[in-house]
């Protein structure tokens, strides 16, 4: 049975006999059926019966479901009632919006609101560049979405992909005390997000685009740069490729290879594949092949599309042709951001030696980390209950509080070069190895030294 998650765990109120033999009964047959009790309270205690909430971690929903089955099978135990924590937690939002200046009475009111406000306004339209200084502007980015590809659920809608937002933006705060609004688009129609964004743009500091399909999503951000004073950042593409690159650089250094020299597998042409290609392009990287579900893209196949054209023509010098296993033979870096299952963990075996695999399809990698281990010199996934998991939270809240400090008007490629070795030299050579590439999203020097690196890069 696969591994249980905070993400599936349930707590169950039960009706018992006041018996404390029943609630260690109770702890054994979820533990028999794979499951973890977490905590164990009495909520009310009679002569008559006990009152217990039992809270305990699952591998998915199917496996909560057997949880509860195997309590209610327990003799003198009713389950009166289940509930899911994750979805208990959403209840209401996860974010608000909370006042930074004290209202408790009129004099208060007067300088925050009418008649003071109309003041500072005035001086606004005189001086718009002011906006920065007397507004939220200037720590507010929005994080905007047409819901079409939504973490690994696909095209499932602005409403949908609502709880996804706030959770960025609750990420924003946490990481950067950036204050990010979510703002769910009901069109995915490329002219309507466009303009849409341009009309709401003076109103924030930043854009952070999210969740947005390929490849209209390189089209919207192209624009907008275009068009907007303020960065445009779209993290599904730089926020991973950032992260990836910070990654990469560490583990050449576990297995002593040079960034120049290696050839390297990017399985998966999409937005984040397409990023992650520029950037290392950008790193100097000089060997790399794409491969997509038709096999490697090279520019001398006709039926490619615009995106896969374009990056084609910058890709595979070699002008490699074939499958995945085809072409992974030889290569020394292997990095997925594609689909589950698609590379069997013994194809390893015909990279070169002390391969460095990146699995970072999610929530199931291209291979499975613990068997790709048994070949692979260092592996990292997406996933955060194996080591060296590559989180786009290293990178965005960094990001955006060096651009926002900086007053940026446009994000460029050297910041996201900077942004990939402050994450990498927050890992001190004393500290690196294969289970320890990238630093922890909880590690307080990335936020810190990202933002110094992008507020560097625009000066």
């Amino acid at each position: 049975m696969a591994a249980t998650t905070s993400s599936y765990s349930i707590t169950m109120r039960l009706y018992t006999a006041p018996d404390h033999g029943v609630v260690g009964a109770v702890a054994t047959a979820i533990s028999e059926a794979g499951g973890i009790v977490m905590a164990l309270d009495v909520a009310e205690s009679s002569h008559e019966r006990l009152v217990v909430d039992v809270t305990c971690s699952a591998s998915d929903a199917d496996h909560a479901a057997l949880l509860r089955t195997a309590v209610d099978a327990v003799q003198g135990v009713e389950v009166h009632k289940v509930s899911d924590r994750t979805f208990l937690l959403h209840i209401g939002g996860k974010i608000e919006v909370s006042s930074k200046v004290p209202l408790r009475n009129r004099d208060d009111l007067s300088m925050a609101y009418t008649p003071g406000v109309g003041r500072v306004s005035k001086a606004l339209a005189e001086n718009p560049d002011d906006v920065w200084r007397l507004t939220a502007k200037g720590n507010s980015v929005a994080v905007v979405t047409d819901g079409s590809a939504v973490l690994g659920l696909g095209n499932i809608g602005p409403g949908a992909a609502m709880p996804v937002m706030e959770g960025k933006a609750a990420l924003f705060k946490r990481f950067a005390g950036i204050d990010a609004w979510p703002i769910c688009l009901a069109s995915q129609d490329t002219d309507e997000i466009v303009r849409a964004v341009e009309m709401i743009a003076p109103g924030f500091g930043g854009i952070n685009l999210e969740d947005i399909a390929a490849p209209r999503c390189f089209e919207i951000e192209r624009r907008l740069r275009a068009s907007l004073d303020i960065p445009v950042f779209h993290d599904d593409q730089h926020g991973t490729a950032i992260v990836v690159l910070a990654a990469l650089t560490n583990a050449l250094r576990v297995v002593k290879k040079d960034l120049a020299e290696v050839r390297i597998v990017v399985s998966g042409g999409g937005a984040a594949g397409t990023a992650i290609v520029s950037l290392l392009l950008a790193a100097g990287v000089k060997d790399i092949v794409v491969v997509d579900r038709a096999g490697a893209l090279s520019a001398d196949d006709e039926a490619l599309s615009p995106a896969h054209r374009e990056l084609a023509e910058a890709t595979n010098p070699r002008r490699a042709r074939g499958d995945l296993h085809a072409v992974l033979t030889g290569a020394d870096v292997f990095i997925g951001v594609s689909a589950p299952g698609i590379l069997k963990a013994e194809w390893i075996q015909d990279m070169a030696d002390d391969a460095v695999v990146f699995a970072l399809a999610n929530p199931d990698p291209e291979v499975d980390p613990a068997e790709a281990e048994k070949y692979a010199a260092v592996v990292a996934s997406g996933r955060s209950d194996y080591p060296n998991q590559i989180n786009n939270v290293l990178a965005f809240p960094g990001v955006f509080r060096g651009l926002l400090d900086a007053r940026a008007h446009e994000i460029t490629t050297e910041m996201l070069l900077r942004a990939a070795e402050a994450i990498a030299l927050v890992v001190k050579d004393d500290e690196l190895n294969p289970n320890f590439i990238i630093p922890t999203v909880f590690h307080p020097d990335v936020p810190k030294a990202v933002a110094a690196a992008v507020r560097g890069a625009d000066s």
